[in-house]
């Protein structure tokens, strides 16, 4: 069967239909340029990104992700206190995208996974006692839309392929399951550090920063990563986003799939060591320092 029953819909109160279905659901819908509320939805934009999302935007405006993140996305917490989204950043003192124009999209080819799937939903769930997620879909019925009048249908899984989202779906699916395992199992321990949030957007998001990240002596001190992975993640920001996925699932929920040198953490109690004793040191001259003590946080212990 197609449809899946309603109280299963995480979107009771939206304009979402209250039903979930199969990729093989018949829909009525078209958008174009002719159609009375051509860039309508554009005008009034909340759009969540991706990682791939950014990348491919990034790579469309010619900026490094940095400076894409700062001129084009707002973040914010998916829950208090919890690892970041980033959603499109509308014109000033507006709610219109940034990339709308007359003419429609400016940047189509490389438009948001969520821009392509209108009006349809990707719903991903986890049941608690399955260990791997599930796509779903809904539709999406917003009052100003007329497209589900004009006279053309298509399944889902059609719909899917004529707006490019097979790419989008792979490139997304490892960060969707981080998000998802996050949202239904929480962290392995406790409330996450700063650090890791940090982690989190740096590897989700600003891939130019990541790269330097995973180049850098702290980082190769404690991994201990093949040549040809090395070299394909410095060259290749797709490669580089996939491991950024691996790297979050370690990190995050200790789900490991990159080797860790042996004597990491002997180096680690080194440096922690001679850290003490420059400190003590500095005590001892002039005094206890009237700072707060730094988070303890073990369970990223071997990140310097």
């Amino acid at each position: 069967m197609d449809k899946i029953e309603s109280q299963d819909s995480p979107f009771p109160t939206s304009p979402v239909v209250p039903a979930l279905y199969e990729g093989g659901k018949v829909i009525q819908f078209r958008c174009h340029k002719g159609i009375g509320c051509f860039n309508a939805c554009c005008k009034s934009i909340d759009i969540t990104l991706t990682p791939y999302d950014v990348l491919r935007l990034k790579r469309r405006t010619g900026m490094t992700s940095s400076d894409f993140l700062l001129k084009y996305t707002l973040p914010f917490e998916m829950a208090k206190g919890d690892i970041a989204g980033v959603k499109l950043r509308p014109v000033e003192n507006t709610n219109q995208c940034q990339f709308m124009t007359d003419e429609g999209c400016s940047v189509y080819e490389d438009r948001p996974t969520a821009c392509r799937y209108y009006p349809v939903a990707l719903i991903s769930m986890r049941k608690q006692n399955e260990y791997t997620d599930q796509d779903h879909y809904a539709l999406v019925k917003e009052d100003h839309c007329l497209g589900h009048n004009e006279p053309r249908s298509l399944t889902i899984d059609e719909y899917r392929h004529e707006q490019g989202l097979e790419e989008y779906d792979e490139q997304g699916r490892g960060w969707r399951q981080l998000v998802l395992k996050k949202k239904s199992t929480g962290p392995t321990v406790g409330k996450p550090s700063k650090r890791s949030l940090q982690l989190f957007f740096l590897a989700s998001y600003d891939l130019d920063r990541f790269r330097e990240f995973v180049g850098g002596d702290s980082f190769n001190e404690v991994y201990d990563l093949p040549e040809e992975l090395k070299q394909k993640i410095q060259q290749d920001e797709i490669e580089l986003m996939q491991f950024g996925y691996r790297f979050l699932k370690q990190v995050m929920f200790d789900e490991t799939s990159i080797p860790m040198k042996a004597d990491a953490q002997e180096k680690r109690v080194a440096r922690k060591q001679e850290r003490d004793a420059v400190m003590a040191d500095i005590v001892a001259k002039v005094g206890p320092l009237d700072t707060p003590p730094a988070e303890d946080d073990d369970k990223y212990k071997h990140i310097d």
